[in-house]
């Protein structure tokens, strides 16, 4: 199965371009325009993964902030094994592969489940 373009990675594409400078041909080579063009590809790339990782700790910040502006509030949510709409008091926010969990009760609920904030 062939990799996507956009799942590239940096050290893949850097193979890739130290690969067709080796297999180039002598009497055709590339052109300082083609290779500007191929070196400007590598910073864009460099670019995108920067800034998804910079999207990706501005998300878990947020998230962060979400769930501990949480604790000690009643909140209603849905309930992941009916769907009933459950009310119950956050007693704490842990982080579980990666993703924020408020704890109520007994029940540990993702912050998407929460459908309103009580005073």
């Amino acid at each position: 199965m062939a990799t996507p373009v956009s799942a590239i990675t940096q050290n893949q594409f850097l193979q890739l371009l130290v690969t067709q400078l080796q297999n180039q041909d002598p009497l055709n080579p590339i052109t300082d325009q083609q290779f500007i063009s191929q070196l400007t590809s590598l910073s864009t790339l460099q670019g995108i993964e920067t800034l998804n990782a910079n999207f990706a700790e501005l998300l878990r910040l947020q998230q962060l902030t979400e769930g501990t502006s949480l604790l000690g509030k009643t909140v209603e949510y849905q309930a992941r094994s009916d769907g009933s709409t459950q009310v119950g008091l956050v007693n704490a926010v842990t982080v579980q592969n990666g993703k924020f969990v408020l704890q109520i009760g007994l029940d540990e609920v993702n912050l998407d489940q929460i459908t309103a904030v009580r005073s």
